[in-house]
């Protein structure tokens, strides 16, 4: 019998609120310039053709409210986001109306974004990895599922608020890409699994963090996540 050379890490959990269960981790897709407001901000064209995806990995994810300031960076961004947890494999492609089906929970996170790193990536053509996959840049919170709380409406708030200070806010209407359009693409580029996480973009208001901010990010109704830089 083969043996491992070294203990194999343990697998990302994330808690499902009011349930005795956790939500263990696959893989996180994110979901950039999902609102036209962000995607202004940031220079890049408002258009309904096909979402940008880009990857974190799964050990990204960071539940602890002391959050750490990343190496390599001197500009860090906050990015609040809806985050969707799939429960269920898709077996293929899915047709328009069939991802909404494989969700089994929401909570809402913070893409932590190296901008000065990623402004220099953009500037030279090159991937965005190290400016969007490092460790801790995926703060999430509790998961509710949706058998308890059903599905978002398209009027419900998304906030984050920097030392009491709101930052970034708008509703899940404005994003340009739904939740099922979204699981539909990557359902032709990849086989979603049970314990996949995606981002589902983040609006307007993106700015920088400093060692000592307080943040709240909030889905009303739904989800809370709160912490410190340190």
């Amino acid at each position: 019998m083969r043996a491992d050379l070294f203990p194999a890490p343990p697998v990302p959990r994330v808690p499902f609120a009011g349930r005795d269960q956790d939500f263990p981790v696959h893989r996180i897709y994110c979901v950039g310039r999902n609102f036209a407001d962000h995607a202004k901000e940031m220079g890049a064209p408002v258009e309904r053709g096909t979402p940008v995806i880009f990857m974190k990995p799964a050990d990204a994810v960071h539940l602890h409210p002391r959050l750490p300031f990343p190496s390599g960076t001197r500009d860090l961004h906050h990015e609040v986001e809806m985050v969707v947890a799939l429960g269920r494999d898709a077996h293929g492609p899915l047709a328009p109306g069939e991802g909404l089906g494989l969700v089994c929970g929401y909570g809402v996170g913070l893409d932590l974004t190296r901008r000065d790193l990623q402004a220099i990536a953009k500037d030279k053509r090159l991937p965005w990895d190290v400016s969007k996959g490092f460790d801790a840049s995926a703060p999430v919170s509790a998961l509710r599922h949706v058998d308890d709380i059903g599905h978002p409406a398209p009027d419900t708030a998304l906030w984050l608020e920097i030392n009491g200070e709101r930052r970034q806010a708008s509703t899940l209407g404005e994003m340009i890409f739904g939740v099922d359009d979204v699981l539909v693409h990557l359902s032709t580029l990849f086989r979603l699994r049970a314990g996949d996480l995606v981002f589902m973009g983040t609006p307007a208001g993106v700015a920088a963090l400093q060692p000592g901010d307080r943040y709240r990010a909030v889905l009303e109704g739904i989800a809370d996540l709160g912490g410190e830089i340190v």
